[in-house]
C-alpha cells in the first residue's frame, strides 16, 4: 500500500475529499497527478519513481489508474482538473483518442507530460520514453547468435506474443524491431496478442499445442514473457523451446538465472527512471525552466549467459558491474521495484 508519508493520495482519497486546493494541502509544493494504465511490475516501478521525485521536491503526487479504459482515463483527467492540480503526468492509452481530455487539462492551465506512450499534436509539453523499436532490436541482437546455432543453417520456427489490441503502435514497434534483426533466421508460424501473464500462459500453451515445431517465442512485454516461460515449463519443453522477451523485473531476472534455461534474453526498460524523469519534467515546466522536453531513457539488455556468469564471479554483489569480453555490463541489475506481474 502507498503510504501518505510519501506524499501520495490515492484516487479513493480524491473521490471522498469534500474539497481540494493544492495551496491548502501544501504550503510550498505542487500537486501533480500521475496516471498509470495497469497495475503490474512495470507500472509499480513507474509509480515508485514518481513518488521519489515528488517527495524529493516536497510535492504531492495524486496517483490514478485508468485500467486501460479510455473512458476512465478521461474521467480521471476531469477529476484532476476539478481538483485543481498543477500538472498531469500520464501514459496515454491512445495517441489520438486521449488528446481531447488532455487538451481540456491544458485549456484549464494544467501542464501535461506524457511518458511511455505519446499523444499526437502538441498537447504534451514534455515526453519521457524509451524507444520501442530499440527495445525490440535489443532482444533481436541477443537472439541472433542463438538462432544461428539453434537453426544450424535452417530457419527457426517462432511464435510471437504482442499487445497490439492494447497499444498497436508500441506493440508493432517492438515486434518489428525484433524481426528487423532476425527476419532472415526465422519463420513466423504464430502471432498472438497476450500481455498479462495469466492470459499469456493460456495463449502460449495453445500456440505450442497447435504448432509443435515452434522452437522460440518472442514476447513484446513483461506479462507476455512471464506467461511464455510458464507455458514452456508447463508443457515440459525445457531445453526444446526458448523464450526471448521484454522488460527487466526481479521475476524476469530470476528466470534468466534459472537452470532450466528457458528465458534466454530480455531487453529491459527502466521504469523507476522513467517515472522519476517524468515528474521532474513536470516540475521544471511549472518552474519555468528551460530543458530538453523529449527525453529518451536508455534500455539495458540482459541475457542468461552473462547473468549467470556475473553471478558466479567471486565477491561481486548482485547488480555489480563486471567486464565481459572487454565490455562493462550489468548482467543482473538490482531491482528495487516490488515483485509482481507488465506491460
Amino acid at each position: 500500500m502507498i503510504k501518505t508519508k510519501r506524499h501520495v493520495l490515492t484516487l479513493a482519497t480524491l473521490l471522498v475529499s469534500v474539497s481540494f486546493a493544492p495551496s491548502a494541502v501544501l504550503a510550498d509544493g505542487k500537486a501533480i497527478a500521475g496516471i498509470v494504465f495497469q497495475q503490474d511490475q512495470y507500472f509499480r516501478g513507474i509509480q515508485i519513481g514518481m513518488e521519489k521525485a515528488a517527495e524529493a521536491a516536497g510535492d504531492e503526487l495524486l496517483a490514478g489508474n485508468s485500467d486501460s479504459k479510455l473512458e476512465k482515463e478521461a474521467q480521471l483527467i476531469d477529476t484532476y482538473i476539478a481538483r485543481g492540480v498543477n500538472s498531469i503526468v500520464v501514459a496515454p492509452l491512445s495517441a489520438d483518442a486521449s488528446v481531447p481530455a488532455l487538451k481540456k487539462a491544458r485549456d484549464a492551465g494544467i501542464t501535461v507530460v506524457t511518458y511511455g506512450t505519446s499523444a499526437n499534436g502538441d498537447v504534451a509539453q514534455a515526453t519521457v520514453t524509451s524507444s520501442d523499436r530499440d527495445i525490440g532490436i535489443g532482444t533481436g541482437e541477443a537472439a541472433a547468435p542463438f538462432l544461428k546455432t539453434l537453426g544450424n543453417g535452417e530457419k527457426v520456427k517462432i511464435g510471437t506474443l504482442a499487445f497490439k489490441a492494447l497499444l498497436p503502435e508500441q506493440s508493432n514497434a517492438r515486434v518489428d524491431g525484433f524481426l528487423h534483426v532476425v527476419s532472415s533466421q526465422v519463420e513466423i508460424v504464430a502471432q498472438q496478442d497476450a500481455w498479462l501473464a495469466e492470459k499469456a500462459l493460456a495463449v502460449a500453451s495453445d500456440m505450442l499445442t497447435a504448432n509443435p515445431d515452434i522452437k522460440v517465442i518472442y514476447a513484446a512485454n513483461e506479462g507476455g514473457t512471464i506467461g511464455a516461460v510458464q507455458a514452456v515449463k508447463k508443457a515440459g519443453l525445457e531445453g526444446k523451446v526458448f523464450v526471448f522477451g521484454t522488460d527487466g523485473s526481479e521475476q524476469l531476472a530470476n528466470m534468466l538465472l534459472d537452470k532450466d534455461n528457458v528465458l534466454q534474453a530480455t531487453t529491459a526498460q527502466q521504469p523507476l527512471e522513467v517515472g522519476k524523469q517524468a515528474i521532474e519534467a513536470a516540475q521544471k515546466l511549472l518552474e519555468g525552466k528551460t530543458f530538453e522536453t523529449k527525453v529518451n531513457v536508455p534500455r539495458p539488455s540482459l541475457d542468461a549467459r552473462k547473468c549467470r556468469r556475473g553471478r558466479r564471479l567471486q565477491g561481486r554483489p548482485e547488480g555489480s558491474e563486471v567486464r565481459l569480453r572487454g565490455r562493462a555490463t550489468r548482467p543482473c541489475p538490482p531491482f528495487s521495484a516490488p515483485t509482481g506481474n507488465h506491460r
